[in-house]
């Protein structure tokens, strides 16, 4: 089993993430502890907010008190909800945080089936509770939890694949080794439907890959070689045979990935969760820099294609936590490459314009314009903390924000008049 910690300032996103695995029924809440419950026994965003805001409105130095888990067994495994229950709670409770309020989400939208943890670095009086060694402890606490629930153990190999890939450094040496870690593993965990789609993960991690045809004793082929990037973007050192590396990555295996990929996205609805998340930060967003910086909090990275004249001629997203790569244009007409031109007008900042010039504008439905004054707080106070905490980066129950918001400008006031 392999555990992914995330620490952040922005609780409103990592509950609407979840929220919207369940509302699409990928995902469905297993567990709550010290957390309020609706009398139907839903948990909605504005009640999840009400059982953490006590901790968060005592908190006065951490600056990033969310905690986000991921606990992921092996496939192989097979557990019941209550199994992953007792797992969350044993884990929470040797990592120190047994007494906090907390959420288990168990995900079930991608083959690997897996559960999330949403809860605080900050306890009832405001207090960070200790994170030292944490990773170490919870490695620890992973392989015990194997042994007490014979589950598959995850060798060192599947300990580093929980951890991101890291982009090729040409400088670093041993070239040839670093791509192989990044291609042969998003050749085996990503879905792309498209050569283009794959060639556009790989520049995330400095890699270049280009289809190579020609003819041998009267027989065509087509094959592909791999090369490392700058952080230009150029080509650096000699160029490798996808030979090299195995077939898994080589053309005949990358063409039966993209037919699989193809049906694995249609089947399981994976691109909804994508066009949700890019749809709000186009939403909430008032320039480029803004735009990628929400997308990468929530897992998904954004390559805009350029020409000379800075105009956008193309736009891929990479899912990060599906594991999906789509092409704007495939997502819909409202993400092609033409809409961004517009909407960042090829110079990372946003044209203003009426909802009903906007390309996902629909009758009967407004769209309020960011305002910058929303973000314009002071740098490492506790009450920006807390503004960014319920910052609403997808979609989800904004009245909850906005309540929030107030409730915390009269305790403001009430202490400025102290």
């Amino acid at each position: 089993m392999v555990a992914k910690i995330s620490s952040g300032n922005t609780l409103y996103g990592v509950l609407a993430y979840n929220q919207i695995k369940v509302d699409e029924d990928h995902a469905k809440v297993i567990f709550a502890h010290k957390m309020l419950e609706s009398p139907d026994g839903k948990f909605d965003i504005n009640m999840c907010l009400q059982s953490f805001e006590p901790y968060l409105l005592a908190n006065k130095r951490t600056e990033k008190p969310v905690l986000h888990v991921s606990l992921n067994p092996d496939p192989k495994d097979k557990l019941s909800d209550e199994q992953l229950s007792e797992i969350a709670q044993i884990y929470m409770q040797k990592m120190g945080y047994g007494d906090q309020p907390f959420i288990v989400y168990k995900h079930e939208d991608i083959e690997r089936r897996h559960i999330h943890i949403v809860s605080l670095r900050v306890d009832e009086n405001g207090k960070k509770i200790d994170g030292n060694f944490e990773r170490r402890r919870s490695m620890d606490i992973c392989r015990e939890l194997e042994r007490k629930y014979g589950l598959v153990p995850a060798d060192q190999k599947q300990r580093q694949e929980g951890l991101p890939l890291k982009p090729v450094r040409y400088d670093d040496g041993d070239v040839k080794h670093q791509i192989a870690n990044v291609i042969r593993s998003v050749a085996k965990d990503y879905h792309f439907m498209s050569l283009k789609e794959y060639r556009a993960l790989l520049t995330l991690y400095n890699i270049s890959a280009e289809e190579v045809r020609g003819e041998i004793k009267g027989k065509e082929y087509k094959g592909l070689v791999y090369s490392a990037l700058n952080n230009k973007g150029e080509k650096v050192g000699n160029p490798f045979k996808s030979s090299l590396f195995g077939k898994s990555v080589g053309m005949e295996a990358l063409e039966k990935r993209i037919e699989k990929s193809a049906e694995i996205i249609k089947s399981k609805g994976l691109k909804e969760h994508s066009k949700q998340v890019i749809a709000a930060a186009m939403r909430t967003c008032n320039n480029r820099a803004d735009f990628e910086k929400a997308l990468g909090k929530q897992g998904i990275s954004v390559l805009f294609r350029e020409n000379e004249q800075g105009r956008i001629y193309g736009a891929t997203f990479v899912d990060h936590e599906q594991k999906c790569v789509f092409n704007g244009s495939r997502l819909g007409g409202e993400f092609s490459a033409n809409v961004f031109n517009e909407l960042f007008n090829g110079s990372g900042q946003v044209r203003e314009r009426q909802p009903e010039q906007r390309e996902d504008y629909k009758a009967g439905q407004s769209f309020e314009p960011f305002t910058p004054s929303n973000r314009e707080r002071e740098e490492g106070s506790g009450i920006s903390v807390l503004f960014d905490l319920f910052t609403p980066e997808t979609t989800g129950d904004e009245i909850a924000e906005q309540n929030f918001v107030r409730r915390l400008n009269k305790k403001n006031k009430r202490q400025r008049r102290i």
